[in-house]
């Protein structure tokens, strides 16, 4: 139904904002997946349909290896769906560190990664309401005593740091990819270089400056922000995620066809070019401003 749709994409764990706790939200998901219009067969060849029942949530459960749904959101969620998709999730799990009582969210790759400043306002959604919320929250509870508060608040400030960094985009928080130039190019230049974007040039065709994901660039690119410095508490290698997806930025196979060394230097080790698909490779924003105001002074 309606009522079970989150328009803006970011889902949190605990409450937040004033809005559901995820697990409240996904139970009255599988309550209508189960006793909507078109419920679900009988397992193992019995006849008839089966409807929602307590008994079918222990069971669920059960398989999960998880005691409750907000027990499995907030634990081996996030690595079984990234076994399930390849290593590609669609939905982030990103949290602070703190198993069981810290702030946790589920966002939605696709929103995260929308062009037109899109992605980037949902990020700052996230960096500055949601989980600003949550921090106030945590401060007065220090300020009443409330036990667990002064964790809880160290730990939401750390998360909200990476998040500031990754807006930025300073490395290691910078986006990277390897087929686009410094800056916008040239027709000449940009016959060289396919667009996979299918809106063409413009916005996307050069390397982004902070948070400005084009989400054709793939889960692989758009996710490394994410897991460039681990989380005080987190799993080694997966940054602010819960888990760390099965994802390298080592060097693909095969060699770049010729690219000018001034838009691509990455291609190029003293003065002679390589054409190597190195994908590891970290951008100063100075550096991309400077190659666009000379691209504009061309």
């Amino acid at each position: 139904g309606e009522g079970l749709i989150d328009e803006d994409g970011i889902v949190c764990i605990p409450s937040v904002r004033g809005e559901r706790p995820a697990a409240e939200r996904l139970l009255a998901l599988l309550r209508a997946a189960y006793d909507g219009p078109h419920p679900r067969p009988l397992s193992q060849g019995a006849r008839g349909e089966e409807r929602w029942c307590d008994d079918i949530l222990s069971r669920l459960l059960a398989e999960a290896g998880s005691q409750s749904l907000e027990d499995w959101l907030r634990n081996p969620f996030f690595e079984q769906h990234c076994k399930l998709f390849y290593h590609r999730p669609f939905i982030w799990h990103i949290w602070d560190g703190r198993k069981r009582d810290g702030f946790h969210v589920l966002v939605n790759y696709h929103k995260l990664a929308e062009g037109s400043g899109r992605g980037r306002r949902l990020l700052e959604s996230l960096t500055y309401s949601y989980l600003g919320d949550w921090i106030a929250r945590q401060e007065d509870g220090v300020k009443r005593g409330e036990g667990g508060a002064e964790g809880r608040l160290a730990a939401a400030l750390e998360l909200q740091k990476r998040l500031v960094a990754i807006l930025e985009g300073e490395p290691p928080f910078d986006l990277f990819v390897r087929w686009k130039p410094l800056a916008p190019s040239p027709p000449a230049l940009g016959a060289l270089t396919p667009d996979p974007s299918p809106r063409g040039r413009g916005e996307f065709w050069s390397q982004p400056i902070g948070w400005e994901p084009d989400i054709n660039d793939g889960v692989r690119l758009n996710i490394r922000p994410f897991m460039a410095q681990d989380i005080p508490g987190g799993k080694k290698g997966a940054g602010i995620l819960r888990a760390k997806p099965n994802i390298k930025w080592s060097k693909d196979r095969g060699k770049e066809p010729m690219r000018e060394q001034e838009p691509f230097p990455w291609f190029w080790n003293d003065g002679k070019f390589t054409g190597e698909r190195v994908n590891d490779v970290h951008l100063t924003n100075a550096e991309k401003k400077t190659a666009r105001e000379r691209a504009e002074d061309k």
